[in-house]
């Protein structure tokens, strides 16, 4: 009997037909991996910042442009590298990325003057905004269709994971080796990671297919992504993409996508910076209600272990609940969690509790954001939609970090301070309630290797 031709699947087709296999676990578990790396040697240097001034005797505008440049250049490393990763390859992308941040981290841990250490800094964040995009990219790429929303929040939720551990580290390493060590191990962690990324993750269909590489280099890569099935069925034309179809930065920005664009980049931007102004500000103006900084700084770490909790729940939740209605839920709770806050700013107890409320929900609000912008675009602009999204939500701590400075420096108390918050909560939430008008009644589709005109929001079966 022969097979209909019109009836075989696409290489993509063929993913999304398969329950997830053993390797595409373990491309996962590499993704999180690396996340954890991320969010590790993002976050080590706020604890290396106060002994610089003490150890070189520079002041804190220094420290400060050290900061502020470190931000800029991972916006610029997320701009950068998301049309690169789409046009040459994204696993190419996120070697080189992780090689560089990991690299860079290391190297700080030798200097000894504030000049090299900011150079090194520019450099480490520029691999930091270039690895976030390309992982979440490559995840979506090899899941079948409806795990990939949850897979991408999974992995996702390293970077939480590697923000606490890059604490534990600091509280361990620091004190006994000193922080200069402290950034040669979290320097080194990522590199090792190297090896196991070559051989587990093998590069994107789309891009390979864009690249118009031969058949036979797709047909590796399928087969290393799902090995021990049969290939002869797949329909290698159909995953044929031709050098005329858009650049990836016009596909984000085209007129099909641009307003599903605007209101992602909006949620991010809001989720991004109203986490950060709680992180920063939220022991200063604790202390300033009555508690002792013992009690503030546990309130902190309360968000940060509901973050973590909030993240790794979140992708389960995402497996039986559509993404757009748990996002607004969790739009809705933080705004909660925010009055609540307000009203127990006094009293340490209720604080802890407001404050592990939050942590749940806000950071999983942007594990669901990576997930929604990993599936709402073609394969072909994924990692630029992806990178763009993540540098227009680091604005957000850039605007939030000053907004926030004025407010304690004008004297606010907390109370004030996260009512103030509920405001552009409340903004996150309209704007994903608009995503998912934008959504509710159309077709569900899966997008194969080959980008299908579009011109509106495609939901992808969770």
């Amino acid at each position: 009997m022969s097979t209909d031709a019109s009836a075989r699947p696409s290489p993509q087709e063929f993913i999304d037909q398969r329950p997830m296999g053993r390797r595409q676990r373990l491309i996962v578990a590499v993704g999180l991996l690396t996340m954890v790396a991320e969010g590790m040697d993002t976050t080590v240097a706020a604890f290396v910042y106060p002994r610089l001034k003490e150890d070189w005797g520079i002041d804190g505008r220094a420290v400060t442009a050290t900061v502020a440049l470190g931000v800029l250049a991972m916006i610029l490393g997320g701009v950068v590298a998301g049309p690169l990763a789409d046009r040459y390859g994204r696993r190419l992308v996120t070697l080189v990325g992780t090689a560089t941040f990991g690299a860079g981290t290391a190297a700080m841990g030798f200097t000894t003057g504030i000049g090299p250490f900011t150079a090194l800094r520019i450099v480490a964040c520029l691999g930091l905004g270039a690895v976030l995009p390309t992982v979440m990219a490559l995840v979506a790429d090899w899941m079948p269709a409806r795990r990939r929303v949850q897979m991408v929040a999974l992995a996702f939720a390293g970077v939480t994971a590697g923000t606490t551990l890059g604490g534990l580290l600091a509280a361990v390493i620091k004190p006994a080796f000193g922080w200069e060590t402290l950034l040669v191990v979290c320097g080194i962690v990522p590199l090792l990671l190297l090896p196991a990324i070559f051989r587990v993750v093998p590069e994107s269909l789309g891009v390979l297919a864009a690249r118009e590489r031969p058949q036979e280099e797709l047909r590796r890569a399928l087969a290393a992504a799902v090995p021990g099935e049969d290939l002869s069925q797949v329909d290698w034309e159909r995953g044929t993409v031709h050098k005329t179809a858009r650049p990836s930065p016009k596909v984000v920005l085209s007129r099909g996508f641009f307003r599903m664009t605007i209101l992602l980049w909006l949620c991010f931007y809001l989720g991004q910076g109203v986490a950060f102004v709680i992180v920063t500000y939220l022991p200063e103006l604790a202390e300033n209600a009555g508690l002792t900084e013992s009690k503030a700084a546990v309130s902190v770490a309360a968000f940060g272990w509901g973050g973590l909790i909030g993240q790794l729940s979140v992708s389960f939740v995402l497996k039986r609940f559509d993404r757009f209605r748990v996002l607004a839920a969790l739009w809705a709770l933080t705004a909660v969690g925010l009055g609540a806050a307000a009203l127990t700013a006094g009293h340490f107890a209720g604080l802890l509790v407001t404050a592990f409320l939050l942590g749940l929900c806000l950071p999983a609000a942007t594990s669901v954001l990576q997930a929604i912008t990993a599936v709402a675009y073609p394969p072909a602009a994924r990692a630029t939609a992806v990178s763009w999204a993540n540098s227009a939500g680091k604005v957000g701590p850039l605007v939030g970090g000053v907004l926030g400075g004025v407010m304690v420096d004008a004297g606010w108390s907390l109370t004030k301070v996260l009512l103030v918050l509920v405001g552009p909560v409340a903004s996150g939430l309209l704007a994903t309630l608009a995503l998912h008008a934008r959504r509710r009644g159309q077709q569900e589709e899966s997008y194969t290797v080959a980008p299908r005109p579009l011109g509106s929001l495609v939901s992808e079966r969770s």
